[in-house]
């Protein structure tokens, strides 16, 4: 720690919900082992800096219109995003290294930040990537040539339960759709490790022991990898409030309050993914019909369309079932009355999960939520999958299996196992631990690299 306090690193954040977060609890466990921290983020979905006094922020100005923010495509905002910040970017981490008094250690960014790289190079600067998703999916997305050569690629709906052979245990249903996606960003999601210095994974060695020995070994041989996760089980990072954009109901946390234990099916499908309008009353209706207690995040843009409920569906459940447009979702997980967790399975979500050993109902939506669910499923065995549709009566049939038949239990074993490892890790000698030190005497290896530059 004598070595670190007085260097500085400058994060710098993809600007949407499941990114941001990571990287501030990142910063968190980096500044209790003794480095100063500066945030550097966009107007767009800017931050508030008063949750996280003990860093300075500096803002960009670099804004999307709601028109940009309402593009479907991925890659295209991404891509947008990218144009917009490079020089804002770059003057700002000019002004940053001018200060000589506090010497800027090295740059840690979004690995989907694909600007990064050249304007870090101008200054000389060594670049570390956050990888805010799975090691698991980062291997199918490092795969995609492979795939592609092999005819996997483009994906066919006729070969979609036909297994992955060399990629085990995924399907072709599992692969990340990408057809409609620019092929070189997947280019520079591949290859942009390479050029880094470092690659960050919230994730530990017990949970993607094989997915992180594929990329040390076949994917990214010569780049060293940290998985030092789960950020936000650490004490640094747990004693501080994550920056939500937006605003959680608390009220939730008083009504589990009145529930059984492990009798509640909280449901949420994160800060994107979006569902049809006849999705969602089979979701209401499926949920209803279950007899079980429910906690329902029902946010802005959740239904494409209005977000119309059943007439009378409330009044039916007698206080049943609880809705809220957002929810503190850490806290719900770690509450002894949530049973099981209806999920999308973005990375935060599953690995939330994970360390509270909650067992999963799986409905990934896009990108890298198909490798997470599967392995969720099928490889920790710690949920299950809705395998036939959106249906009220297969949702019925799901969470009943989950909450009350034996194969339910055995799940539920499993996930407090799995938890227990989660636990391990953190501690003093566990593989999380021990990646941790290995990261900041990494950092410290590197910085003279960005001193030469900033002193000329």
């Amino acid at each position: 720690m004598e070595q670190s306090r007085g260097l500085r690193l400058i994060l710098l954040p993809l600007p949407f919900q499941g990114h941001i977060n990571p990287m501030l609890e990142l910063g968190n466990l980096l500044h209790s082992k003794g480095f100063s921290i500066t945030i550097v983020h966009t107007k767009f979905n800017s931050l508030n800096p008063s949750s996280h006094p003990h860093f300075p922020f500096h803002s960009i100005p670099v804004d999307v219109s709601e028109s940009e923010a309402s593009i479907k495509e991925a890659g295209r905002l991404l891509s947008l995003i990218d144009a917009k910040c490079v020089e804002p970017f770059r003057e700002c981490l000019a002004t940053l290294l001018s200060d000589a008094e506090d010497p800027v250690a090295c740059l840690i960014s979004d690995s989907h930040l694909h600007f990064t790289p050249s304007v870090a190079e101008s200054f000389e600067l060594p670049r570390i990537l956050l990888r805010t998703g799975g090691a698991a999916s980062l291997a199918v997305f490092a795969a995609f040539p492979l795939l592609k050569e092999k005819g996997y690629l483009p994906i066919q709906d006729s070969r979609l339960e036909e297994p992955v052979t060399e990629l085990s245990p995924f399907k072709v249903k599992d692969l990340p759709r990408m057809d409609t996606c620019d092929p070189e960003l997947i280019y520079q999601l591949i290859n942009e490790p390479k050029a880094s210095s470092g690659l960050i994974f919230n994730t530990f060695e017990d949970l993607e022991q094989h997915a992180l020995a594929t990329l040390r070994q076949d994917s990214y041989p010569n780049i060293p990898i940290f998985p030092i996760g789960p950020f936000h089980k650490c004490d640094s990072a747990a004693s501080s409030s994550s920056i939500g954009l937006l605003t959680e109901d608390q009220s939730c946390i008083s009504w589990l309050n009145t529930q059984a234990p492990k009798s509640v099916v909280y449901v949420s499908f994160g800060s994107l993914a979006a569902v049809k309008e006849a999705q969602f009353l089979e979701i209401a209706w499926g949920l209803a019909n279950s007899n079980h207690p429910f906690l329902w995040v029902v946010r802005p843009g959740l239904v494409h369309g209005s977000e119309p409920l059943p007439d009378g569906f409330l009044e039916s459940l007698n206080g049943r079932g609880h809705i809220v447009k957002w929810a503190p979702q850490k806290q719900v997980l770690a509450h002894p009355a949530v049973g099981a967790f209806w999920t999308h399975n973005g990375w935060n979500s599953t690995l939330e999960s994970v360390c509270e050993g909650v067992p999963m109902i799986c409905m990934p939506c896009v990108s890298d939520q198909m490798a997470n669910a599967r392995y969720v499923s099928h490889v920790w065995k710690v949920g299950v999958q809705i395998e036939h549709g959106i249906e009220r009566a297969e949702i019925e049939r799901t969470i009943n299996l989950l909450m009350v038949e034996k194969e339910g239990e055995e799940i539920r074993d499993r996930a407090l196992k799995l938890m227990e490892k989660a636990n391990l890790c953190l501690k003093e000698g566990g593989s999380s631990s021990q990646s941790l030190d290995g990261l900041i005497k990494h950092i410290l290896s590197i910085k003279s690299f960005a001193f030469g530059k900033q002193s000329e």
